[in-house]
């Protein structure tokens, strides 16, 4: 969906409040996916407090990846019952291939 959910999801949340994909609706809109509808952020579920290791996406301006300046907008949502599976969740960033880099979750059999 390319939206930062919460504050912690990138990492200068008070300067982007206008820009899209942090704006107040689009939030607004994810807790309602999450909390009134039912389904789990998988990554949060496991990392319900990580910063600056969750972030999916960085800007291609500026010194964004090195400076590790980015935004979590990447998700993998699942039911509750799958989401209950969910062993580990990780951000493969060894290799570059675009300005988002994976979100790896592991889940169990």
């Amino acid at each position: 969906w390319n939206i930062a959910h919460k504050e912690i999801d990138l990492k200068n949340w008070k300067s982007n409040q206008k820009n899209s994909g942090f704006l107040p609706e689009e939030r607004a809109w994810m807790t309602q996916v999450f909390d009134e509808l039912g389904w789990v952020d998988a990554y949060r579920r496991l990392h319900p407090d990580t910063t600056s290791e969750c972030y999916t996406w960085w800007s291609n301006r500026g010194q964004a990846w090195a400076n590790n300046v980015g935004w979590r907008i990447d998700y993998q949502v699942a039911t509750p019952g799958i989401a209950a599976k969910a062993q580990a969740a990780s951000i493969y960033k060894d290799e570059r291939f675009s300005d988002h880099s994976p979100l790896i979750i592991h889940y169990q059999d």
